[in-house]
């Protein structure tokens, strides 16, 4: 261990001393980070707390966030969790102590911040992360993701809360595969430049995402005082309103045009007469299969523009094709197997269908489902099957009469329609971007929507790493103040990773052993740069008295200092921002 404090001027026999030590863990990066940001005065300056309240709710606020980045603990468990801290690490002014704090101090201070200028204090700090940390503006990315809900919230209707619209927490299409919950929408723009979140949108748990986009751009046009930056998101902006807004005045967009869209039909009847001249954009290894083949994408200017005068970029990908064609097989195999459950359900003598017209809307159903209507052709056969019985009950003998009665019998015939699919496969691995900027090469329309799945990436981490769960609160105002806490977290955890990427980058370190069993990492996220940090301990050894004679900390690795170094943070203040207590 390192010795970092001077021995007490007393003779303090060590035996008669005991030992208290205190996590420290990756305080100190989130600290440095957020000190770089200006963090804490600016939530001094937009959520002021009351003259007679013993805590700031800028303080509260900062051990909340803390908590989400670090342990993700409900509100009443924020206290137990704080105690394995020093005070000085969390924020907590000198004099205060953990056991102040609970669940009642931070739902107050959620209350301060849902009534705070939100809006202002989000500008005031991406405006300080884009000056500390150089993010390039020129190129967003937006998209949404739900925060599900279990439980009525029947008070979340989108009632005034002091004065305050809050949002209604209902259903609507549920990106976690739960239309059973009710939810929010949370929608995130993020820089191309490490896919940093810049900016971040609560809405009404019903909100379709083609109408928040021309707020969201006039929200980064105001941020930045400029309208020429490119904003990138999926079909839900291609809508004649959405595109003409920004294309009016003079932005930049990239998005991908639906299926749904006229455009797509006339593409696919055009390519069974015509031969695209498709241009190599892009060839990169398998970033599935390392033995695999490389990704290959094409692109081939269409020559018709769409119905709003916009250029139409199509793209073949090569691991698109692989997985269109899998998915079509699927489909026809799945199909098959339920037309055989239903030609054996209606050879049965109990089959409730019972005539053939219910047999063919049955099979007409399956296909349907199964995504294969025209694909497949399925017909319904009909045969009588004839048998005799007695007309009247008893033993038979030579003089019984018989009588005939038939039975309608169904046969399911199907078959694969081979120049359909044929036709199908034309259009595998084959997506429309539609763009108004004519500056952008065919490539950079390429890159630039490929970008999409880092912001992707942070809605999972949004839900996975930081594991957000604000169904330990019911009032509808701090919920929406803490899924604001969580942007910040959001944000912080962003601000780590990018510094040292760069590093990297600039020191050709292709990989880090981040991993378990100090297996190699060539992209590092904030979760394992915080792995690596997390047993780091302070020990503090405190006598009879109750006074410390001396502090240890726990030494810093080779890795662990090439990761400050990464984040510019001296090694030597690793440490510098811990307070000596001598109990807990």
């Amino acid at each position: 261990m390192q010795d970092c404090a001077k021995r007490s001027r007393m003779n303090i026999d060590p035996a008669d001393c005991k030992l208290i030590s205190q996590t420290v863990g990756p305080l100190p990066i989130i600290n440095w980070t957020a000190e770089k940001l200006k963090l804490d005065r600016l939530l001094r300056d937009y959520v002021p707390g009351d003259v007679r309240s013993q805590w700031a709710p800028a303080v509260a606020l900062g051990v909340l966030l803390r908590n989400i980045l670090l342990a993700r603990r409900p509100l009443y468990a924020v206290p137990a969790w704080a105690s394995d801290y020093s005070a000085s690490l969390l924020g907590i002014p000198a004099g205060g102590r953990q056991c102040s704090l609970n669940d009642d101090r931070i739902g107050r201070a959620l209350d301060r911040l849902f009534d705070a200028d939100r809006a202002g204090l989000m500008t005031a700090v991406v405006v300080s992360a884009i000056r500390e940390f150089e993010i390039a503006m020129d190129e967003f990315h937006n998209d949404s993701t739900t925060v599900t809900f279990e439980g009525d919230y029947r008070a979340a209707k989108g009632n005034l809360k002091r004065g305050v619209p809050t949002k209604r927490i209902t259903y609507g299409h549920n990106k976690d595969h739960r239309p059973d919950l009710k939810q929010l929408v949370y929608n995130l723009t993020t820089t191309a430049d490490g896919a940093t979140p810049i900016w971040c949108n609560i809405a009404h748990g019903n909100t379709n995402d083609d109408i928040t986009h021309i707020a969201t751009w006039e929200a980064l046009r105001a941020l930045t005082g400029r309208s020429d930056f490119l904003y990138v998101a999926d079909s839900k902006l291609c809508t004649r309103e959405n595109m003409h807004h920004i294309s009016f005045r003079e932005g930049r967009f990239v998005t991908i045009l639906p299926r749904t869209r006229a455009e797509v039909s006339w593409f696919a009847d055009w390519m069974k007469k015509q031969s695209p001249e498709w241009v190599e954009l892009l060839r990169q290894p398998n970033s599935r299969r390392k033995d695999g083949p490389d990704e290959v994408y094409r692109g081939f200017e269409s020559p018709l523009p769409t119905s709003d005068g916009y250029r139409i970029l199509w793209i073949w990908s090569s691991q698109k094709a692989e997985r269109d064609q899998l998915s079509r097989q699927r489909r026809l195999t799945r199909a098959g197997e339920l037309l055989a459950a239903l030609a054996l359900r209606l050879q049965s003598p109990r089959s409730r269908i019972g005539s053939a017209l219910a047999a063919q809307e049955e099979a007409n159903r399956i296909i349907d489902e199964s995504g294969t209507k025209d694909l497949l052709t399925v017909a319904v056969e009909t045969r009588t099957d004839e048998t005799f019985k007695q007309a009247r009950p008893g033993r038979p003998g030579g003089d019984t009469q018989y009588i005939r009665v038939t039975h309608e019998r169904f046969a399911l015939h199907w078959s694969i329609v081979d120049k359909a699919v044929r036709s199908d496969s034309l259009m595998d691995g084959i997506f429309p971007l539609v763009s108004n900027s004519r500056s952008l090469s065919a490539k950079e329309m390429l890159m630039a929507y490929k970008h999409q799945p880092a912001l992707e990436r942070r809605h999972e981490q949004l839900k996975s790493v930081l594991d957000v769960r604000p169904v330990f609160l019911k009032s509808p105002s701090r919920i929406e103040a803490l899924l604001f806490v969580y942007f910040l977290a959001q944000l912080i955890l962003a601000l780590i990773e990018l510094p040292v990427r760069r590093f990297m980058v600039a020191e050709k370190i292709e990989e880090l052993p981040l991993y378990p069993e100090e297996r190699p990492c060539s992209r590092p996220t904030t979760d394992l740069i915080f792995g690596l940090f997390a047993n780091l301990r302070c020990h503090n050894l405190v006598s009879p008295a109750n006074a410390i004679a001396r502090t240890f900390y726990d030494p810093l690795s080779e890795q662990q200092s090439m990761i400050l170094r990464s984040l510019d943070m001296p090694a030597s203040t690793f440490y510098s921002g811990l307070a000596n207590v001598s109990s807990r």
